[in-house]
């Protein structure tokens, strides 16, 4: 069976390691993918939202699967385009449009959790015709205040702000200035729960839910979790405060309320769905929904899973994932992201990457790089994840740390304590 995924980091170069495993799988494909994906598939040179060009490449190549890995495609309607093309015999791995509102959506999601009893933060929305609104709301509650652009702002739609006066402005530069683009035409405000966060992943077929290891990551550029917000700067998988108890309590009060949901309201969703959690005096809340896979936590989940992935998907497809029986390595995994100098601002590309011949004793998933004359070179701000095993996070992270001294780039960066809050 030939299977195509489609994006260029390191969840999709997990997912390629994953699947390049299955004796099942004929060719393995990812478009565009990477310079760790081109060992093991072949790269095919095209952005994941020229949907006629991957159509192309599907007919070309007899593609069975397309895993999806990105959001923005999903967001932008590739699951329907696949579906609807009457030439075309392959199964999707992610929702449709309408069902990916979940992501591309703060307010699709909000209402859907209100619908359907799923606990998450208070909140109202505003636009600019109601800023006004928005401004007395931000006087009623309680600081730090939460603003939320409601489409996909790349990660950076997410404000939280200490000062009213601070907060009033932010609001205005977002609905009436467009600090988001189109992302912030309409805005979330909510309260802000404390507590600590984790990542929960479920696999559906639509019908079935299959609950996958869940994972901890770490946002913030800085050591102690300062600084600006980022794609991931690392994970951890098992999660240890997560017992028995809390694990009930999510199913009940979460995965099980999201997944009849999508039922009761008729959603095709064939796809992962990313629970962000907040654990909030002892009570699982959502911060907020992903439609795919999470990164850097797909580089800590998947290794995890000895299933073969490819038949997993094949469930999803045929919607017989009641039939798969999860096994899960005991074993911890942590993963630490190297990051080039100045991200998540402006940095610094085309640097030389040596030393990935040296790691051996963990997995290296490439997020930005490329090959240029045999030659692997920094691509973008995450650059590699470094996956190391344990019996337990700290000994997973002590490899971690270890293996990725080995290698060296211009500007390497990496946090030095992830882990460091539990």
């Amino acid at each position: 069976m030939n299977v195509l995924v489609i994006g260029s980091g390191g969840r999709e170069h997990a997912l390629c390691w994953k699947l390049a495993q299955s004796p099942n799988c004929s060719k393995l494909y990812v478009a565009p993918g990477n310079a760790g994906t081109s060992e093991i598939a072949k790269n095919l040179s095209i952005s994941p939202m020229d949907f006629e060009g991957i159509k192309k490449i599907i007919l070309d190549n007899k593609i069975k699967i397309v895993v999806v890995g990105p959001e923005v495609p999903l967001v932008s309607g590739i699951t329907d385009f696949l579906k609807s093309d009457k030439e075309l015999d392959t199964s999707v791995i992610g929702p449709t449009k309408y069902a990916a509102q979940l992501e591309g959506s703060k307010f699709f999601a909000k209402e859907f959790m209100k619908r359907n009893n799923i606990p998450t933060a208070k909140f109202c929305e505003f636009t600019s015709k109601t800023i006004l609104e928005g401004y007395d709301f931000l006087e009623r509650i309680d600081p730090p205040y939460v603003l939320k652009a409601d489409g996909l702002a790349a990660g950076k739609g997410v404000l939280i702000i200490d000062n009213i006066a601070q907060a009033k402005e932010e609001l205005k530069q977002m609905l009436l200035n467009e600090k988001f683009g189109e992302a912030s035409k309409r805005v979330i405000i909510e309260e802000h729960l404390e507590g600590i966060e984790l990542s929960c992943f479920v696999l559906t077929d639509g019908k079935y839910g299959l609950v996958l290891p869940m994972a901890k990551d770490y946002k913030r550029i800085g050591e102690g979790d300062k600084g600006l917000n980022t794609g991931g700067m690392g994970a951890i998988s098992p999660v240890p405060f997560v017992d028995s108890k809390l694990m009930n309590k999510i199913k009940t009060k979460i995965i099980s309320p999201t997944l009849n949901g999508i039922k009761k309201e008729k959603i095709y969703y064939k796809g992962f769905i990313f629970i962000g959690l907040i654990i909030a005096k002892g009570e699982p809340k959502v911060i907020e929904y992903n439609v795919r896979m999470g990164d850097p936590e797909t580089q800590v989940v998947i290794p995890r899973i000895k299933n073969d992935l490819l038949d997993i998907f094949i469930a999803v497809s045929e919607q017989k994932l009641n039939k798969i029986k999860l096994e899960i390595e005991s074993r911890s995994a942590s993963s630490i992201i190297a990051v080039s100098q100045g991200y998540p601002e402006q940095y610094q590309k085309g640097y030389q990457i040596s030393g990935i011949e040296n790691v051996n004793n963990a997995l290296i998933f490439h997020s930005g790089t490329t090959k240029k004359n045999n030659k692997t070179l920094t691509s973008g701000g995450r650059v590699l994840a470094i996956t190391g095993f344990g019996n337990n996070f700290v000994d997973a992270l002590r490899v971690s740390y270890k293996e990725i001294q080995k290698i060296q780039f211009n500007g390497m960066n990496y946090r030095k304590d992830i882990g460091f809050d539990l």
